[in-house]
């Protein structure tokens, strides 16, 4: 169960960034800045869960890395983000990283 919440966590975290990303517009600074509070609390509270029975380093890089390479994405295909191919292997090294990560542990 541990892993799941490590997994959902790392995906909520993916919605701070694009809170704040949408706090940028003046229109909606409010509801942006609400979205990403909000990712935030469900993020941390899910990562409190996982790391009852996952060391912390390793909760810790797995969060990072989903939030890192989520964020990478949804950049690129909701933000037009630049998208080369030096910047997916930086991801792919990232989400390799975190498999290593849950295969050792």
């Amino acid at each position: 169960m541990s892993w799941l919440y490590l997994v959902l966590a790392g995906l909520t975290e993916i919605g701070w960034p694009v809170g704040l990303k949408i706090a940028q517009s003046g229109q909606h600074k409010v509801t942006g800045i609400a979205i990403a509070v909000g990712f935030m609390v469900v993020s941390g509270t899910l990562l409190f869960l996982a790391q009852r029975t996952i060391p912390l380093g390793t909760a810790y890089a797995v969060w990072t890395g989903i939030g890192a390479a989520g964020t990478f994405l949804v950049g690129i295909c909701f933000f037009g983000d630049a998208a080369s191919l030096l910047r997916y292997i930086g991801v792919m090294l990232i989400v390799g990283g975190v498999i290593v990560l849950k295969m050792a542990s």
